[in-house]
């Protein structure tokens, strides 16, 4: 597979806290790939810089072949990435349906199609019963739904998920994880995900990357992380060897 993403050594600080530590790992087109570790560990960041919100203080990030050190969180998003957020704050007062059309608008001219997008994408999100009920209405389930729908609509090459399994039950965390691999399976979009829903990561992930204390501690395929012991002790925990 050719690499989407390339993370090439890079590192961030804060005030002389260093958040991440010269990391780097890639994310081929169409793959399934998990960024996991402990509160803390720099998984966020990282995602802050790929999307553009933070500068690297040195390395590099590459999308499609192009590095997106300098773009602006917009130009990177018109570029193909699209992300959510650990903290779901849709537009409480508009209907589903318009929050998921202001995402499509960065693709669409005209609202009209805008809509037609948007609708396609809550469909796919099981969320088209509920499209013109108000954002603010839904249950958690229902807005971890509409926030990936919300950055569907962007029409993206790779799709950055922080978290969008948090406080779901078991019932709920398969119901998304299903509709992430038909995603991944019917359309090859690409996806780099935080979660510490091992059960989750376990499911979806192809590869999975482990940070720790802003440094890359382990990367491999999900049967080799979850064995490895590093990381059962800096995260997993002894319960991983079950």
């Amino acid at each position: 597979m050719t690499d989407l993403l390339v993370v090439d050594g890079v590192s961030r600080s804060f005030r002389g806290l260093r958040a991440v530590s010269e990391v780097g790992f890639t994310v081929p087109e169409g793959g399934i790939v998990g960024l996991i570790g402990p509160n803390g560990a720099g998984k966020t960041t990282c995602f802050n810089l790929i999307a553009g919100v933070l500068r690297p203080d040195q390395g590099d990030i590459r999308f499609a072949g192009r590095s997106l050190i300098g773009l602006r969180p917009d130009q990177i998003a018109a570029a193909g990435i699209g992300r959510t957020f650990q903290i779901v704050r849709p537009f409480p007062e508009l209907t589903v349906r318009q929050n998921v059309t202001v995402g499509a608008l960065l693709r669409h001219r005209r609202v009209a199609d805008a809509e037609a997008a948007a609708d396609a994408v809550l469909s796919r999100l099981e969320l088209a019963t509920k499209a013109d009920r108000h954002a603010g209405s839904l249950t958690l389930p229902d807005r971890k739904r509409l926030e990936v729908a919300r950055a569907l609509a962007t029409n993206p090459r790779l799709l950055l998920l922080d978290e969008v399994m948090a406080g779901l039950r078991p019932t709920e965390i398969d119901a998304m994880v299903a509709i992430l691999v038909d995603l991944n399976r019917t359309t090859g979009l690409t996806i780099l995900l935080i979660e510490h829903v091992m059960r989750a990561v376990m499911a979806l992930c192809q590869h999975i990357v482990v940070l720790h204390h802003g440094e890359l501690i382990a990367a491999g395929p999900p049967a080799a992380i979850q064995s490895n012991p590093t990381v059962i002790g800096s995260y997993l925990g002894e319960e991983a060897l079950g």
